[in-house]
């Protein structure tokens, strides 16, 4: 499993997000800021080629709520021209992460499940996760568990935002979690939409689509589907040891734009008539705040701005 960092936190007033073991979470940890690490090839196979995500929607999402993160998944492959920088730009860098001589996955949504009646109840285990991750079409796909702001998960706020693994033998499939922190840990999980729980106390900026918890939702999203298309089965692409890897995305936690050191998020534009903070745009006019993504060609944090 990956995941993305999660806990903001740091012992000299240092922010920093790293990933902890497989999961592909959001993690705030005290750490020094040290020399990048290579993004090392661990002989594994990529998911590459037309690459379905399936959506299971747990809890209560409004339609707005569930058109920003569909418009954010079909604006990663689209072929429609919107303006620069561009979500498609951005998701561009998975192609330098190669196997063999094919690289790069092109994205588009599958199949929708909506379960509003909290079938397996309101406190999950990654059992639970897998078990909805199975209701949906499993062939050459990312299944996707999103849960509502009333839903706990197993690690949720404590060591994690949302995670990403494959189930094991015969009818393997892949499948993320990401969960809407809101009223859970914003200051977590949310960041930089909402005041940090530790670390420099600096203002957070305006989400860009209106939602704290949702445009939080993306930035987490983003990371684990960046993890589960360059490292699937744990033998990927990632940096340092396999029980704590740092993916594609996680590996840059906090960076959004040029500039950025801990508890800073970097430059970003902004919008001139509602003051929200963006990077990339989208298709249908939307606008997103997506983490920076490791370069494996020149070793670096990319940032589109």
């Amino acid at each position: 499993m990956a995941s993305t960092s999660l806990k903001t936190l740091l012992l000299v007033f240092v922010l920093a997000f790293i990933a902890e073991t497989s999961f592909a979470t959001r993690k705030l940890t005290a750490l020094v800021v040290e020399k990048p690490v290579p993004m090392k090839y661990h002989n594994g196979p990529l998911l590459k080629g037309n690459i379905t995500i399936n959506l299971v929607w747990y809890g209560k999402f409004t339609p707005t709520q569930r058109a920003i993160i569909v418009d954010y998944i079909n604006s990663l492959s689209s072929g429609r021209r919107v303006l620069s920088p561009s979500v498609s730009a951005w998701w561009k860098t998975t192609e330098k992460y190669k196997y063999g001589r094919a690289a790069g996955a092109t994205i588009s949504v599958g199949k929708q499940v909506l379960d509003e009646k909290y079938s397996v109840g309101k406190s999950l285990k990654n059992a639970h996760i897998i078990l909805l991750a199975s209701h949906v079409p499993k062939i050459r796909s990312i299944n996707v568990v999103l849960t509502a702001t009333d839903v706990n998960v197993e690690g949720f706020c404590m060591s994690r935002c949302g995670s990403h693994g494959s189930t094991r033998g015969k009818g393997r499939f892949s499948y993320a979690w990401v969960g809407n922190s809101e009223t859970q840990c914003a200051g977590q999980c949310a960041w930089p939409f909402h005041q940090p729980i530790y670390g420099p106390q600096t203002p957070p900026l305006v989400a860009p689509n209106g939602d704290v918890g949702i445009d939080g939702m993306i930035i987490n999203l983003a990371t684990v589907l960046a993890g589960a298309v360059t490292n699937p089965f744990d033998n990927g692409y990632f940096q340092g040891p396999a029980t704590a890897p740092l993916e594609a995305v996680s590996a840059c936690t906090g960076v959004f734009g040029s500039g950025a050191y801990p508890g800073y998020p970097g430059n970003v534009l902004v919008d001139k008539t509602s003051g929200a903070s963006y990077n990339t745009h989208g298709v249908n006019g939307r606008k997103y705040l997506v983490p920076a993504m490791w370069d494996p060609k020149s070793s670096t944090c990319s940032t589109l701005v």
